[in-house]
C-alpha cells in the first residue's frame, strides 16, 4: 500500500499534480520507494547486447511482448536457438552458461540481468550443481517469430 501511494504520488508530481508534502514515514522518490519495498534496479539503460550489439526494435509492424520463465536441472541444456527481437534475460536462480557460435562462453550467476544477442545461435546450459530459473522477456512484433530452434 506505501509503495502505491508513493508511486502514485510520484507520478503526481511527476505529471504536475499536486506538490502537497507525502505523509511522514511514506517515500517521495523511487529510490526511497525501492528502499522501502527491498527493490533494486536490475538493469538500467542498456543499449546493447550481451554480445556488444545496438538494440533495435522491429519496424513497422505493431509490437507485442512475450515473457517466460525456464527452469535448467544440472546439466541441462535449451538446444541451440536465436532471438530475432530484443530479448531481456533476468538469471533468477542458481547460473547459466552460454556457448555462442564461434566458441564464445558467457556466465551469468543469479541476479544478472542482460540483453540476449540477436541473431545468433546460442546454447544455454546449467553446469552447476544447483537448478537455474531464468524470466526471458522478447519484444517482439505482430507477424515475428520471436525465435528459432536448430
Amino acid at each position: 500500500m506505501v509503495a502505491a501511494t508513493a508511486l502514485l504520488s510520484f507520478g503526481l508530481a511527476a505529471c504536475g499534480g499536486d506538490d502537497e508534502a507525502l505523509p511522514e514515514g511514506e517515500a517521495s522518490t523511487l529510490e526511497e520507494v525501492a528502499a522501502l519495498e527491498g527493490a533494486a534496479v536490475l538493469m538500467d539503460a542498456q543499449a546493447l547486447t550481451a554480445l556488444d550489439q545496438p538494440i533495435e526494435y522491429p519496424k513497422k509492424k505493431k509490437a507485442q511482448i512475450s515473457s517466460e520463465l525456464e527452469v535448467l536441472e544440472p546439466g541441462q541444456e535449451s538446444g541451440w536457438r536465436k532471438y530475432r527481437v530484443p530479448t531481456y534475460v533476468y538469471v533468477m536462480e542458481g547460473a547459466i552458461s552460454i556457448e555462442y557460435d564461434a566458441g564464445v562462453v558467457k556466465d551469468f550467476p543469479a541476479g544478472s540481468a542482460f540483453v540476449q544477442a540477436k541473431g545468433i545461435w546460442h546454447n544455454v546450459s546449467n553446469k552447476s550443481d544447483a537448478r537455474a530459473r531464468t524470466l526471458t522477456v522478447m519484444m517482439g512484433a505482430k507477424g515475428i517469430s520471436n525465435m528459432a530452434e536448430r
